[in-house]
């Protein structure tokens, strides 16, 4: 991408954002500017989770927003998973969380002193709004309006899970990446829990169809709905309150999680970013991570390419095939949740074992005490360790191939 150019990014969220700062540094002459809809410092969400890597790759962008994400962040190393009054241990790797709030407004402040304008409150539909600009950044979500005006063009795929989750904050602050499972008179609901800052976690609610409707969830207001929750979940939040909403924009909303994926990202000059182009589900904590890589290969991309055209195209097949083994894992992680009477009655040291293998697209096939005791002995075992590598990428592209054509 030539010297110069002036680049519009749609929606201020992490990965446009970052974007900013990459193009900036690679080029201090670049005119960007970043239009988010919202009023400056209203955000939806509570903390994010990412990994050491996305650290590194951070200090390799920008060192001076990777320093000020890593002084921000909390940290973790150990999972607990509470089943009933049953609870087991899992020493793993390092876990970061950080406020959503936190995080773009570290972003943000970054961008700004880079050169970056940063509009609040402008709100961008269409890239004909835009007539000036070299690049359109779609950065505005999975209900991208941008994607949405060539709908035809980009081909979105959006496919619903069957459970129903809720998005929640909590003033209990985990001290390791907490799951609870609570067996109701209408089946099991359960939690993911994690901490972001020394004040709050974050408190992921998710239950089948069936629970929440016969919880009565499905017609309670929030208040009330609310309240159930931290009875149900009383002994993982040692009677802390849950609270809904970040901000005073609404009520927080029980949802179906959204699958995306599209055809083709760009269009022109216009290229989708993050959940524009693709979401992942969440029970992988992979979504904000995703996003800044996006965001980095594009920068990449576009500084490796004096054509906008090329560019775009390679940055589109980097992000997919980086992406095809995470899709995968997130919708075996998603079908792991959907099938949990499959697992809830082993031991809970057994349980949680699965619960880490979820991704695994061997395990829905297996019985779960066999796969198990298969994954204990994978791990004395070279030969086995060898097969099972070998063999779970062959099913999942197995299956993903007859799910593709089923659809098709």
């Amino acid at each position: 991408m030539g010297a110069r150019v002036k680049v519009a990014c749609v929606g201020g969220g992490p990965a446009a954002l970052y974007l900013s700062i990459l193009l900036k540094r690679q080029d201090p002459s670049h005119d960007i500017t970043v239009h988010e809809r919202n009023p400056a410092g209203s955000t939806y969400g509570w903390g994010v989770t990412y990994w050491g890597g996305l650290l590194e790759k951070l200090r390799d962008g920008d060192p001076e927003s990777a320093r000020a994400v890593s002084e921000h962040s909390v940290r973790w190393s150990d999972g607990v998973a509470h089943v009933g009054d049953r609870t087991t241990v899992h020493h793993g790797d390092e876990g970061f969380g950080i406020g959503r709030h936190r995080l773009l407004d570290i972003l943000a402040t970054r961008a700004q002193s880079l050169g970056v304008r940063v509009e609040f409150e402008r709100e961008i539909t269409d890239a004909a709004q835009l007539p000036d600009a070299d690049l359109v950044v779609a950065g505005d979500g999975v209900r991208s309006a941008l994607r949405e005006r060539h709908s035809g063009h980009f081909g979105a795929e959006v496919t619903l899970g069957r459970n129903k989750y809720i998005w929640l904050g909590t003033t209990k602050v985990f001290d390791s990446f907490t799951f609870a499972f609570v067996e109701t008179a209408h089946g099991w609901i359960w939690c993911y829990g994690y901490r972001f800052s020394d004040e709050k976690s974050t408190c992921v609610i998710e239950c089948s169809p069936e629970t929440w409707t016969g919880l009565g969830l499905h017609e309670a207001s929030e208040a009330d709905g609310l309240a159930l929750l931290e009875r149900l979940f009383a002994g993982p939040l040692d009677g802390h309150r849950l609270i809904g909403r970040a901000q005073s924009d609404g009520s927080a909303q029980w949802l179906n999680f959204r699958t995306l994926t599209n055809r083709t990202w760009h269009r022109g000059n216009v290229v989708l970013l993050g959940d524009a182009a693709h979401t992942t589900h969440y029970s992988i904590g992979a979504g904000t991570t995703l996003a800044l890589e996006d965001a980095i290969a594009l920068a990449g991309a576009l500084r490796k390419s004096p054509e906008l055209g090329p560019a775009l195209a390679g940055y589109e097949r980097e992000r997919r095939a980086a992406l095809l083994s995470v899709q995968s894992a997130a919708r075996y992680s998603a079908q792991w949740y959907e099938n949990l009477p499959r697992y809830i009655g082993l031991d809970p040291a057994q349980m949680f074992a699965l619960l880490g293998q979820r991704h695994s697209p061997l395990l829905p096939h297996i019985p779960p005490q066999l796969y198990y005791r298969i994954d204990r002995a994978a791990e004395q075992l070279e030969p086995l360790r060898r097969m099972k590598r070998w063999l779970g990428p062959r099913v999942a592209r197995t299956l993903h191939g007859r799910s593709q054509a089923s659809r098709n």
